[in-house]
């Protein structure tokens, strides 16, 4: 009991990290004393800053002689912008560590192996269903070498996400939309497809910036090591757009964020000044979204927040490339106009893609849901 309580605080600490982190995981650290007493907290609040445990240790001092570490993720065994956190828990005397999940990175990797060889003992397991989703983002890079995608929609409660003429400002309220640009801020890049670019000229863009959003700042951290003066960069801008049909006017290709065009191989650029990618064709027809990915995560984009309409979301569905899905749901009807999520692969019920709720709460007069995939059998995520 009391290992489930110390570590549903260290994920509750994690948490706090989401926005700031990337490429680098969220992480949260409990020490406690020789006699169970909790002397020190953490969390990773942003990338090259200082781990969970090292915070934790810094806080609690002599008093984590002795004493057990409670942290979400298994510590590092690497040096690279920080050193190994493994050897700062020996250092300090832990004796006890508590890991809810192993890191699957080979470069990180091995850090309760080196705790055990110094004479730490180690556990592993608590509440590690709870410690996957809250970094289900950098675990999903990591063990699939792509970044994880979280579709957002805004639709009328039949599911309609605009009216028979085309008209779509707005569905949702205006909190609907502040909680939006809040999410993006926590993503590193927000993706749409050409038709939506040309339908609705977005700007695709996170207001408030991270830089702005005071959500998004992560706690205080030691007075002898003080936030980077550097903010976050505003979420990259991705635009799949097949056949380079881009117009040069767009907004997203104001300057206000980096913005990225992806286009086929075999496309005709002609006049695309903006910074763009080729990518393959998936079976001679629109663009290979694993090789975006893939792509995207060479950029060291950990995290997707895809905007677009419902034939880029369906093509993501229908590729298996959705790992969560956010839904904003006005009290509406519409009764005719265009679905929310287009061609998805479906030909009969057994096909649907099923989902598993993790949360539904009030935002404003709408409802907003979030949703994952229902894992397939022996799959490692959960």
């Amino acid at each position: 009991m009391q290992d489930t309580a110390h570590m549903a605080r260290a994920i509750e600490l994690a948490a706090r990290g989401h926005g700031g982190t990337s490429p680098n995981p969220v992480v949260g650290c409990v020490l406690l004393d020789a006699g169970g007493e909790v002397v020190g907290e953490g969390f990773h609040a942003y990338a090259g800053g200082p781990h969970a445990e090292i915070v934790a240790l810094r806080e609690a001092g002599e008093r984590a002689r002795g004493g057990t570490a409670y942290v979400t993720l298994e510590p590092c065994d690497h040096t690279g912008r920080t050193g190994p956190c493994s050897r700062a828990l020996l250092d300090a005397g832990v004796t006890r560590v508590v890991i809810a999940v192993p890191d699957p990175t080979p470069k990180a990797a091995g850090g309760a192996a080196r705790l055990r060889a110094g004479g730490v003992t180690v556990t592993s397991g608590p509440l590690a269903e709870q410690a996957e989703r809250v970094n289900a983002e950098w675990l999903t890079y990591a063990r699939l070498g792509r970044p994880h995608v979280t579709w957002k929609l805004a639709a009328t409660i039949d599911g309609r996400s605009a009216a028979a003429d085309g008209t779509s400002r707005w569905i949702t309220s205006a909190e609907a939309r502040a909680d939006v640009h809040r999410l993006r801020a926590r993503c590193d890049a927000i993706v749409a497809g050409i038709g939506t670019v040309l339908a609705d000229d977005p700007h695709l863009t996170a207001r408030p910036a991270p830089a702005d959003d005071p959500s998004l700042t992560a706690g205080p951290v030691p007075a002898d090591d003080p936030r980077p003066t550097v903010r976050p960069a505003r979420p990259l801008r991705v635009v799949v757009d097949t056949d380079a049909r881009i117009p040069p006017y767009a907004k997203v290709l104001d300057g206000a964020a980096p913005t990225l065009v992806a286009i086929a191989e075999d496309a005709t650029a002609t006049g695309l000044d903006a910074d763009h990618v080729r990518l393959p064709r998936h079976d001679g027809g629109g663009l290979d979204l694993h090789a975006l990915l893939k792509e995207l995560a060479a950029r060291e984009v950990v995290s997707v927040f895809l905007e677009g309409g419902p034939t880029l979301a369906g093509a993501f569905v229908r590729d298996g490339l959705v790992d969560r899905v956010i839904a904003y749901v006005a009290p509406a009807l519409l009764g005719a106009g265009p679905a929310a999520l287009g061609e998805a692969g479906v030909r009969g019920i057994g096909q649907a893609h099923r989902l598993i709720f993790d949360e539904v709460s009030l935002i404003g007069p709408d409802v907003r849901l979030t949703a994952r995939p229902v894992p397939p059998p022996h799959s490692r995520e959960k």
